[in-house]
């Protein structure tokens, strides 16, 4: 049995992320994740694959990867060029305000 390790700032994403990310920070996160999520989503949704994407979208599959995985911060240019064969666009609306 292992023993559980404790973490003296919380096993919970939300409380380490308020620990680690500037309040800015936080708001930039969850737009890149939701972006992320749509894009990953409407892909498997249009049941195409990376590779299918790529041809449809002139993307290379490597670069649809790191951009799922989050591990690239891609130009706005390439994200429009990934999002227009899956029906998708991406719009400007004011960030929620928190009372």
């Amino acid at each position: 049995m292992r023993n559980k390790v404790i973490s003296p700032v919380g096993d919970d994403w939300n409380d380490l992320r308020e620990v680690l990310l500037t309040p800015e920070e936080r708001v930039q996160t969850d737009i890149k994740v939701a972006l992320l999520n749509e894009i990953i989503n409407a892909r498997q949704s249009n049941g195409l694959t990376q590779k299918e994407l790529e041809t449809a979208s002139g993307v290379k599959q490597p670069v649809i990867a790191r951009l799922e995985r989050g591990s690239t911060d891609p130009q706005l240019s390439t994200i429009i060029r990934v999002l227009a064969p899956l029906g998708k666009t991406i719009a400007i609306v004011p960030l929620e305000q928190k009372a």
